[in-house]
């Protein structure tokens, strides 16, 4: 797994505490109504903000009888399969990958590949893990990504980018005719949602160089 670690606090859940991987994290809010919880890039961070009100952190002050941010979206779906892209330049090398979000297992990672863009790879990652979907008969498994763009390109069954064709991003650009050639020739029933990371915290695709 690429990229630098995470910290995420967890301030009302099953057990409350600070937890250095998602799959910790998630283990002790899933499931759990009104769970508050972030994600920060280093432990002291973390440690600071676990001390404090979840409310400074949250974005939100509390209410005598109102939901936390969770509960306004709910909880995610453990039995799921997340996706993200990550690009170092716009355009620049471009990968994604998809995981499975209950376990954290990483299911496919495709990459890197030079000139590309973040919203090119989310959209190959989500028509990938519909590819992978269907030939492993997950036909109900949701999908989640945090690109709005990239899942209404996949409604739209065409990647709407605007970066120009090269000798060097050619790889690329042939991976984009092929998912937009299967997303043309499949029907999924797939549900491909949006991830809410302000209520469950970082994708567990992310690659964390934000």
């Amino acid at each position: 797994m690429s990229g630098k670690s995470k910290y995420y606090v967890v301030w009302k859940g099953v057990e409350r505490g600070v937890y250095d991987n998602w799959a910790d994290c998630l283990r002790r809010t899933q499931g759990f109504e009104g769970a508050q919880y972030k994600s920060f890039a280093t432990r002291e961070e973390a440690e600071r903000a676990f001390s404090e009100s979840p409310y400074e952190h949250l974005g939100r002050t509390p209410r005598r009888a109102g939901p936390t941010v969770s509960k306004v979206v709910g909880p995610c779906i453990p039995q799921s399969l997340a996706v993200d892209a990550a690009c170092s330049g716009n355009p620049g090398d471009m990968e994604y990958r998809g995981v499975h979000v209950a376990s954290g297992r990483q299911l496919f990672h495709i990459g890197p590949m030079a000139q590309g863009t973040n919203n090119i790879g989310e959209f190959l990652a989500i028509v990938h893990a519909l590819a992978l979907c269907a030939k492993t008969g997950q036909t109900q498994l949701p999908i989640y990504s945090d690109s709005r763009n990239a899942i209404a390109w996949v409604k739209q069954r065409h990647c709407r980018t605007k970066l120009a064709p090269t000798a060097a991003n050619a790889p690329i650009f042939d991976l984009i005719r092929r998912a937009e050639a299967w997303l043309h020739a499949h029907t999924y029933t797939n549900p491909v949602l949006k991830w809410e990371t302000e209520a469950w915290g970082e994708n567990p695709a992310d690659f964390g160089r934000k």
